[in-house]
């Protein structure tokens, strides 16, 4: 298994061991339930075009903000009231990497969204789902890059 920070490796786990398919159900409300606003020093709508989501159906939207701490803290809207599973998706990626090592976030892969939300998720939402999560990922590479601009210039 890919190296994952522990909170997302922690979360994969307990979905591993959901085989009943209303309890994962209810488990994904209750973490959509838990995703926060978006702090109106971050951004306020209508959001910028440069932190939308592509394919997602449910109109989210990703910001990284830099950590003093060198990581990053990640902020998510999902516009589409019904958008529950991109509600549930952004809940999990700002509880789990939010304040992870940028290493990790880095490397973090697309199919996680498979592991959560089980194989037979449909295609559109599937797509729309990983989208949020390379949005993360690509914030996490970005500021990595910037570091070895530096570096490598010595």
């Amino acid at each position: 298994m890919t190296e994952y920070p522990d909170k997302l490796r922690q979360l994969l786990e307990d979905f591993r061991w959901m085989t009943d398919r209303a309890e994962r159900a209810e488990y994904l409300i209750e973490l959509a339930d838990r995703l926060q606003p978006v702090p109106e020093h971050i951004a306020t709508r209508p959001y910028p075009s440069e932190n939308h989501v592509d394919y997602c159906e449910s109109d989210a939207y990703v910001w990284a903000e830099d950590r003093e701490d060198g990581t990053l803290q990640f902020y998510f809207a999902v516009e589409n009231p019904q958008g529950l599973s991109a509600r549930a998706i952004a809940a999990i990626l700002d509880e789990t990497l939010s304040g992870q090592p940028l290493e990790q976030v880095a490397h973090v892969p697309d199919d996680i969204v498979l592991d959560i939300f089980g194989r037979n998720i449909a295609m559109g939402k599937g797509q729309g789902l990983m989208g949020i999560v390379a949005r993360v990922r690509a914030a996490a590479q970005q500021r990595l890059a910037a570091r070895q601009v530096p570096r490598d210039r010595e």
